[in-house]
């Protein structure tokens, strides 16, 4: 009769938990691209042919607790900050995380008008000029910090305030003015 303690363990360790958080080592990862440019990896010496990255906080932080999963949507590991990474990794990982997570940065407000009941801003971005209209300015607007603004339209079409302090003064009275 076997050990029903060891047998239980040993069960365990063939079972992983889901809702364990598996935070990977900087050294034990390694990411680039295959030659057809998909995003690919090797994470404690297994090599992945394609992986996804998903941001676990994305409003909150851009470059920590990366969820790095295969392609069945399975998390592999939890990447802490990826400016740990060597240089390629952090690289490609940066690459990765931009293509997944579209958001242009606001570099100027030229106006904010309502009209009717919509809200229609013209803002330059560091992509070009775009127009975000809105219905309800607060249930458009997210704060998820200190001074970073997220900007939704009725399309759901967004954009990203870094900072709102470092806007040229008459974007920041515009700003203001509606806040």
């Amino acid at each position: 009769m076997s050990d029903p303690i060891s047998a239980s363990d040993e069960l365990n360790a063939k079972v992983k938990d889901p809702y364990e958080i598996y935070i990977v080592e900087p050294g034990a990862i390694s990411f680039s691209r295959s030659q057809g440019g998909v995003f690919q990896g090797v994470i404690e010496g297994k090599v992945y042919e394609e992986l996804i990255l998903f941001r676990i906080f994305p409003f909150q932080y851009n470059t920590q607790y990366i969820s790095v999963r295969n392609t069945k949507s399975e998390e592999i590991g939890v990447i802490r900050d990826i400016d740990q990474l060597d240089e390629e990794s952090r690289a490609e990982v940066d690459k990765e995380l931009q293509l997944r997570y579209f958001l242009p940065v606001v570099t100027r407000i030229d106006s904010i008008k309502q009209k009717a009941d919509m809200w229609i801003w013209e803002l330059q971005t560091n992509l070009g000029q775009t127009r975000i209209v809105m219905r309800n300015l607060h249930e458009h607007m997210q704060y998820p910090s200190l001074n970073r603004i997220i900007l939704t339209d009725v399309n759901g079409k967004r954009c990203e305030i870094r900072d709102y302090s470092s806007l040229d003064t008459n974007s920041r009275n515009k700003l203001k003015d509606v806040l």
